[in-house]
């Protein structure tokens, strides 16, 4: 484990709350969610994959799921807080963290300050497409939303070691949207809201490559160019996650998910 301490804290996730600010506990909140959102849609891959936050504040300090807890077991008040470094600055329930994990968020949240939250999945259609030679085609609306701006990162073995830290960041660039060949989907966002939404169709546009495959790659119809540089500029609203519709898209993901519980913001 990249850890190198840590610091003495209470073991009860319940007293959580009243150890963080209110802006942490916020964006803890939202984090949960996503990782409840993410069981009820059914993108996890067990306890495996991960979703972070960057806590608000000076410190590079971001939060991540226990490693051993299922997503639908992930609370606001059992995530771990983490810095960029490794160090366990808080962690409730005394399970660590997946290295991979720290591997690839710590080095997207040490380069990129403007990503807020960062999410990553390993579903049977996001990693059968990051298995293509051409990855995301253009045979979706939901595609075209981000086949200008995908960018791809080769695969270099379970993300363990260090040193891939600096060629997946070298390859993500100023982009937000990644697909790790071989491997999986990855989305940042300026919120967690604004990630959410971005994985969101990210995943739809992979689900509805593998089913227009089905039929065979001869006559799949992709896009019109004209219509691929139309989307790329409608899409661009959407770009700094101040686009009012990413509040409503969330918001009516939290109404569904409320309906299944919300024992999450606990």
């Amino acid at each position: 484990m990249t850890a190198v301490s840590v610091l003495p804290v209470s073991s009860d996730p319940a007293s959580v709350r009243q150890r963080v600010s209110a802006e942490e506990w916020e964006v803890r909140v939202k984090l949960a969610a996503a990782y409840r959102l993410a069981a009820l849609f059914r993108w996890t891959d067990h306890i495996y994959t991960h979703f972070s936050a960057r806590v608000p504040g000076p410190d590079e300090h971001f939060l991540i799921n226990a490693y051993g807890l299922l997503f639908d077991e992930i609370s606001a008040s059992n995530l771990v807080k983490v810095d960029v470094d490794g160090t366990l600055i808080d962690d409730p329930l005394g399970l660590g963290i997946n290295q991979a994990g720290y591997v690839i968020h710590s080095a997207i949240h040490r380069a990129r300050p403007d990503l807020k939250a960062v999410l990553h999945t390993h579903t049977r259609d996001g990693a059968a497409v990051s298995a293509q030679r051409d990855g995301l085609l253009p045979l979706s609306q939901h595609a075209l939303a981000y086949y200008s701006r995908v960018v791809y990162h080769t695969y270099e073995g379970v993300a363990l070691d260090l040193d891939e830290q600096q060629r997946l960041v070298a390859h993500l660039g100023d982009s937000n949207i990644l697909i790790l060949r071989n491997h999986g989907l990855l989305t940042g966002g300026s919120s967690v809201e604004h990630a959410f939404r971005e994985l969101h169709g990210l995943e739809r546009a992979c689900n509805i490559q593998i089913a227009a495959q089905a039929g065979g790659n001869a006559d799949l119809l992709f896009a019109p160019e004209a219509a691929i540089e139309k989307v790329k500029q409608q899409s661009a609203a959407f770009l700094d996650g101040n686009n009012p519709g990413i509040q409503r898209h969330w918001d009516a993901l939290i109404r569904q998910l409320d309906r299944e519980g919300d024992d999450y913001k606990q």
